[in-house]
């Protein structure tokens, strides 16, 4: 498994798949199959760019921060983009031996918040969205 990126199968499987189980909330997630095509690539092939051999997103922070507002902002998923964007999240960070110690709705709340901020402020929006990850962010093994 490389912590350095992500495939469609983890997300299928992991951000996915947990969301349909974990975080239903009387609202379902449609069948990964109903994706929107080339959307879920997008968003998880972002974080990993390079610009002249160098990580456009250098650290675990800033790739979970683009990772998560994309999954959220491009809706790559006809339902649950933000419960699978939150899956996704801890997902990519627990590769990296990391995870947030935060409870399940406040993470939703903050989810719901990024949803909602204008498009004209990505920058700023994954800005803040960093800054809540180091927070936030701990070793998976603390995390218990």
């Amino acid at each position: 498994m490389n912590k350095n990126s992500l495939t469609i199968k983890e997300v299928q499987y992991v951000g996915h798949v947990l969301a349909q189980k974990l975080m239903n909330w009387n609202e379902p997630i449609p069948e990964l199959p109903t994706r929107y095509p080339h959307a879920l690539e997008s968003c998880i092939a972002q974080p990993f760019q390079t610009i002249n051999g160098k990580s456009a997103y250098p650290s675990v922070k800033s790739k979970g921060a683009i990772l998560f507002y994309l999954m959220v902002k491009n809706h790559p998923f006809k339902n649950g983009n933000k419960r699978i964007a939150i899956t996704t999240l801890l997902y990519f960070l627990s590769k990296h031996n990391k995870w947030l110690k935060i409870d399940n709705q406040e993470l939703y709340n903050f989810a719901k918040f990024i949803a909602q901020s204008p498009a004209k402020f990505k920058d700023a929006t994954v800005n803040i969205i960093e800054d809540f990850i180091a927070a936030y962010l701990t070793d998976f093994k603390k995390a218990k």
